[in-house]
């Protein structure tokens, strides 16, 4: 299959970043695009909600969330003890990787409307669910044993920080319009998705080519777990989701959710809680080494992963 277009705007910003070219997204329409996007998932996702919520999905919520909470856990002891990093950025670069992408969600979401895939709508829901487990992990992880942790702030941050609250917002306000509702917004929120994606992106390449520099410290190992770690977490997705019985697409996106990073909610929420945590770490290798694994190799990856699983267990 030939490469999502929308990833080549992503690859043209990272160029971009790497050359010094003098190419700017200005910051309030990174900002504008940013919130049209959240909302725009929100909106989908609710609708999608609203048109195949049953009570069997709670069961598949439970299992979904109790297996994703391993990922930090795994991540931990690696970051710890084989890679060397103090207790603070080992904990918040576990929650980082527990943690989500909406973005990588999004690309995984062109990805099968490329392919012309189905999946199951209610998974943007996990988009939410599984950003709080691991982020509270990640702080336990790093006061164990010692320190305050300003748990009020914290979860304010989480639960009412930019991107939470437009996509649990949007997926309310789909769930309650329902598809008839929102017919009328459509090409707004829709049909201009993937034009708005592709210049999103084209400023996610730039600021990526900024994180590189990030990495110099601690480069081989953390290069090497920015892309083992996605891998082990897609399998496990990979896994889960054919247990639940999803299809290939759901398996697929469940995948890409477990394997991606955040680089939004998490780095906000790591600056209050474990603020002696070096950003520059946890940032760089989700956003400089992750995100980019992602888009260009791990989601036509975790595709074939789930076809392959669908195809064997058929």
């Amino acid at each position: 299959m030939s490469l999502e277009p929308v990833v080549l705007f992503f690859v043209l910003g990272l160029a971009a970043g790497l050359l010094r070219s003098d190419l700017k997204i200005p910051g309030s329409i990174y900002d504008a695009l940013s919130i049209y996007l959240l909302l725009a998932i929100g909106l989908k996702g609710g609708v999608k909600l609203a048109e195949q919520a049953t009570p069997g999905m709670l069961l598949d919520g439970v299992l979904i969330i109790g297996a994703a909470i391993l990922i930090p856990l795994v991540a931990f002891p690696i970051l710890r003890y084989l890679g060397k990093l103090k207790r603070a950025d080992a904990a918040s670069l576990a929650a980082h990787y527990g943690s989500v992408s909406v973005v990588t969600f999004s690309i995984g979401v062109a990805f099968l409307a490329q392919a012309a895939q189905e999946y199951e709508g209610y998974l943007i829901v996990f988009l939410v669910l599984l950003e709080v487990p691991a982020l509270v992990i990640g702080v336990i992880l790093a006061r164990y044993g010692a320190g305050q942790v300003r748990w009020g702030r914290m979860l304010h941050e989480v639960f009412f920080g930019k991107s939470i609250f437009l996509l649990l917002g949007g997926m309310i306000i789909g769930y309650v319009a329902g598809p008839q509702g929102i017919e009328p917004l459509d090409k707004v929120f829709f049909d201009l998705f993937k034009g708005a994606l592709a210049i999103f992106l084209l400023e996610m390449g730039l600021v990526a080519a900024g994180r590189l520099a990030d990495l110099r410290a601690y480069g081989v190992f953390l290069i090497g777990f920015g892309i083992v770690m996605p891998i082990l977490s897609a399998s496990l997705g990979t896994a889960v989701g054919w247990m639940l019985g999803l299809s290939v697409g759901g398996t697929m996106l469940l995948a890409a959710l477990y394997a991606s990073a955040s680089y939004i909610a998490a780095p906000a929420a790591m600056r209050i809680a474990v603020p002696e945590a070096n950003p520059g770490l946890s940032i760089g290798a989700a956003l400089g080494v992750t995100f980019p694994f992602n888009i260009l190799i791990g989601i036509p990856l975790y595709y074939w992963m789930a076809q392959t699983i669908h195809q064997i267990g058929a």
